[in-house]
């Protein structure tokens, strides 16, 4: 793969060259150090990528010739990432070891011990800054797929819309009863003659959901699913929850 990966989305779906914008020129030229006749691959974020040749190196447009096309397979499986907001920078870390790992929602919750709380043009300035988090983890990896950064949302709210085509509603909990992964997955596979295909995983806050909380999450027809013994911080709950479900919906 080469080394410099740019982010476009040109009008036209089979063009010859690629105009940047001023910000993934910089980016290219500026911090990356590209110069004329370098390969550049760009992608659109929705799986499709484009071998270039960088024809001009300028920091305010660069141009790129394109030499080929290619449309990526999505991943055989959809996961969310439902996160209750953590305190400080923790979620800028999520949503790039997420897009690492190939989720395809993150839904940045507000929950009864949520410590966070945006209002307005703070909320959207985070979805920007969370969308770029994601950009950019998708250039280091080469994931031609970003994932979709929705609205903050309260945690009643998205247990009241929750997709019903979900074939897994799972939740991390410490509560007695939770159950392994592997053992809610292998339930599936006996019950449905299949793996599932699109799952939802719920994360907790510091402190986690309160009684009232996890009460609804059960009401909605998510299972509670351990992930050890040990209280993970809510960063580490998300990639461990995100990072044992993809390896097993793709080796199962």
């Amino acid at each position: 793969m080469p080394d410099f990966r740019v982010f476009c989305t040109p009008t036209d779906r089979q063009p010859a060259e690629l105009r940047l914008s001023a910000e993934e020129s910089h980016h290219l030229v500026v911090v990356n150090r590209a110069r004329q006749g370098d390969a550049v691959v760009a992608f659109d974020g929705r799986g499709t990528e484009w071998d270039c040749e960088l024809r001009t190196d300028s920091k305010r447009e660069a141009v790129l010739a394109v030499r080929s096309t290619r449309q990526a397979p999505p991943l055989p499986f959809d996961i969310t990432l439902a996160q209750a907001l953590p305190k400080g920078p923790a979620m800028d870390a999520i949503v790039r070891k997420a897009t690492e790992i190939g989720a395809r929602r993150i839904v940045p919750l507000e929950t009864e011990r949520t410590q966070v709380h945006l209002d307005g043009d703070r909320s959207d300035k985070k979805i920007e800054k969370w969308q770029i988090a994601a950009l950019e983890a998708a250039k280091q990896c080469g994931n031609p797929w970003l994932p979709e950064i929705t609205a903050l949302q309260k945690l009643d709210s998205f247990l009241a819309a929750v997709e019903p085509e979900y074939d897994l509603k799972l939740i991390a909990s410490l509560h007695p009863g939770a159950r392994p992964l592997k053992d809610v997955l292998a339930h599936f596979k006996t019950a449905q003659g299949r793996a599932p295909k699109k799952a939802t995983w719920l994360i907790g806050p510091e402190g986690d959901f309160s009684p009232a909380e996890m009460s609804a999450a059960l009401t909605a027809g998510f299972t509670p699913v351990t992930l050890g013994p040990l209280v993970l911080r809510c960063e580490t709950a998300a990639v461990y929850a995100l990072s044992v479900l993809s390896y097993e919906l793709q080796n199962g």
